[in-house]
């Protein structure tokens, strides 16, 4: 794998335009990457998702070189209708639109022009590998007290001709203060079996707020990571909701530093898995100073030969006084074969705290669905019934009503009429 990863590495310096500052960074993350190679279960942090093998399994040899320099044509069936926002559009990894056509002159700036560094704080061999490989990324910037009138949808979308190959997206954001940014992250893969590497680096000062909305729901064959990186200043609020369903593999990792007093995070998500799809939520709050709140709650759904694994830390320094942490998770199993993995963590190093963690799983009450059958429901209708409501407390948390209405209509989340 080394000398494909050095051959496609010179093909993209060639055709790229970096310059030679950048060329030289680029080669730090890839001589790094080279060096630890994709995660294996021999990592604690990777024990129940090994990609290494995944990789090896459902896709073989990667091409890590991608030809960015033609344009993709837009194919506007993939845009939400009924919901007038601003794009973002990704096409095999490529940017073909970035339009804020609802916000104010000015209001917004987009940095294309954004230098590398060397010295990423993260031991992650995945966040080296993007670092090396993506072509241009974009800075958003959302100006001091202002907040976007529309939300903004990134369209992540690969097409059927894509095979093989190893795509690697990034985006920063900036949210100066008492600014608000409402994301919304769809994916919408025609293409099989791509391992495809998103890294996200968000920083909210003073006041701010992020909500941010990841669906990834399309049946496909790709495997996928995503890195969160969310930095948060005095009073910021930030709100992740992950709803995992349609790839074969996907790992999102959060990693949230809240750096300001009265700052909160708040991460919800929902796995909905059938088949053999393989899906991971690993979180990691770090409660750096007193007076921070966050609130986690993970819930899946699993039939057939499905797995899910949730893994999440809250880490409170012994300057985080008045820290409030909550993590939950549970899990319905439809199948003797479905799987489910938790492995929630305290790492509390200040004594004047409120911080609990727990996970359940099993399956669907036989009882309760006999007494809803009893009561003019048929045995689907019944099932359908509980698993709504097991899930409805977690879409009840999504504090935007135009995404909970979205997320619930994707679901199938509905009302029902008991007969008296």
């Amino acid at each position: 794998m080394e000398n494909q990863l050095k051959n496609d590495f010179e093909k993209i310096v060639k055709t790229s335009g970096f310059s030679k500052k950048d060329i030289d960074i680029k080669k730090i993350y890839l001589n790094k990457f080279i060096k630890k190679g994709f995660p294996s279960r021999k990592l604690e942090n990777w024990k129940f998702s090994d990609i290494s093998q995944i990789i090896k399994k459902h896709i073989g040899d990667l091409n890590f070189y991608n030809d960015y320099s033609l344009p993709n044509k837009i194919d506007s069936s993939i845009f939400v209708n009924g919901l007038e926002h601003n794009k973002i559009v990704f096409i095999n990894g490529r940017i073909e639109k970035i339009e804020f056509n609802y916000e104010d002159e000015n209001k917004i700036e987009i940095k294309d022009v954004v230098e590398l560094n060397d010295k990423s704080n993260f031991e992650n061999s995945l966040v080296d590998l993007n670092n090396a490989f993506t072509n241009k990324y974009y800075k958003i910037v959302v100006k001091e007290n202002y907040a976007l009138k529309k939300p903004l949808i990134i369209y992540h979308t690969t097409k059927e001709n894509l095979y093989f190959k190893n795509i690697n997206l990034r985006l920063d954001f900036l949210l100066e203060k008492n600014s608000r940014l409402k994301l919304i992250d769809i994916s919408n893969d025609l293409s099989e079996k791509n391992f495809i590497n998103t890294l996200y680096n968000f920083e909210l000062n003073q006041d701010s707020i992020l909500k941010n909305y990841k669906i990834d729901q399309k049946t496909n064959n790709n495997i996928k990571y995503s890195f969160n990186n969310i930095d948060q200043d005095i009073n910021s609020l930030s709100e992740t909701f992950i709803l995992s369903s349609g790839s074969n593999f996907i790992k999102n990792e959060i990693n949230c530093n809240l750096n300001g007093k009265y700052s909160s995070a708040f991460i919800n998500g929902i796995f909905s898995l059938n088949d053999k799809r393989h899906h991971e939520i690993r979180t990691s709050i770090n409660h750096l100073i007193d007076n921070t709140k966050s609130y986690q709650l993970i819930k899946s759904v699993l039939e057939n030969d499905s797995k899910s694994v949730y893994q999440g830390k809250i880490y409170v320094n012994s300057d985080a006084q008045k820290t409030d942490g909550y993590q939950l998770s549970k899990a319905i199993l439809l199948s003797e074969n479905a799987e489910f993995n938790a492995k929630p963590e305290l790492e509390i190093y200040a004594d004047d705290v409120k911080c609990s963690h727990g996970s359940a799983s099993g399956s669907l009450n036989q009882e309760s669905i006999f007494y809803l059958m009893s009561r003019g429901l048929d045995y689907r209708q019944a099932k359908e019934l509980l698993i709504n409501g097991f899930l409805l407390d977690v879409i009840e948390k999504i504090t935007d009503s135009q995404v909970r209405n979205l997320i619930k209509n994707l679901i199938g989340v509905k009302e029902w009429t008991l007969v008296k």
